[in-house]
């Protein structure tokens, strides 16, 4: 059986209340949000574009399946959150998509249907940065302003501090812990499936989400 988190409640697994685990999974979208849009005239809107190409070309030679060219497109906003993760870079988090979605093309007939997508795609992008040994870095590229201006929203009543403070607290948490808890938390993958994607056991991955809750909990000050 694959394990979620109780749906309301104390959670099973630590110490903090369902109320505090949401507070903090609300948080963290505000901080991490989808990142929805790509620019045609990036790396990763040409690829994107030559992607579709490809996908329905394979379709009328019934290579893919329409579940696959449909489930691979609407993937990328997922991907770029987790590879922000990783990279902290917005240009180095597209790079990390771009060579996502080519290796994902290039190996199609790999996939298992009916099998999970997003957990495969993960699984490509974290091995990739891993194998190409960059350096994750927690600097956020913020050209025209708008990620800065999201951070300094006025705080809300339900908590003490601004978003600026939880993404330096974010920030500090181990790598592994902020993509584990970016997985679970964010992207709603159960423990069994996240502990493939990072190469762990699921009790590992339990134990991070809950450092990392329990680290976040105290800079919230709940």
């Amino acid at each position: 059986m694959l394990s979620r988190e109780a749906p309301d409640g104390p959670s099973t697994t630590e110490g903090l209340p369902r109320h505090v685990q949401d507070l903090i999974g609300r948080r963290l979208n505000e901080i991490l949000p989808s990142m929805e849009e790509v620019d045609p005239g990036t790396r990763l809107g040409q690829v994107l574009l030559r992607l579709r190409a490809a996908l329905r070309d394979a379709q009328v030679e019934r290579q893919v399946s329409q579940a696959f060219s449909d489930g691979l497109i609407a993937a990328v906003p997922r991907l770029r959150r987790f590879a922000m993760v990783r990279a902290g870079s917005a240009a180095e988090a597209d790079d990390m998509v771009q060579g996502t979605l080519l290796k994902a093309w290039e190996h199609r007939a790999r996939f298992q249907p009916g099998t999970n997508l997003i957990a495969w795609l993960f699984t490509i992008l974290r091995n990739a940065h891993i194998n190409q040994g960059l350096r994750s870095r927690r600097e956020v590229e913020d050209v025209d302003g708008t990620h800065a201006s999201r951070l300094s929203l006025p705080p809300e009543q339900e908590h003490r501090i601004g978003l600026a403070e939880l993404q330096a607290a974010l920030n500090d948490l181990p790598t592994e812990q902020r993509e584990t808890l970016l997985l679970v938390v964010l992207e709603g993958l159960v423990y069994e499936e996240a502990a493939t994607i990072l190469g762990c056991q699921p009790g590992t991955v339990k134990s991070r989400v809950s450092r990392a809750r329990e680290r976040l909990s105290l800079a919230l000050g709940v």
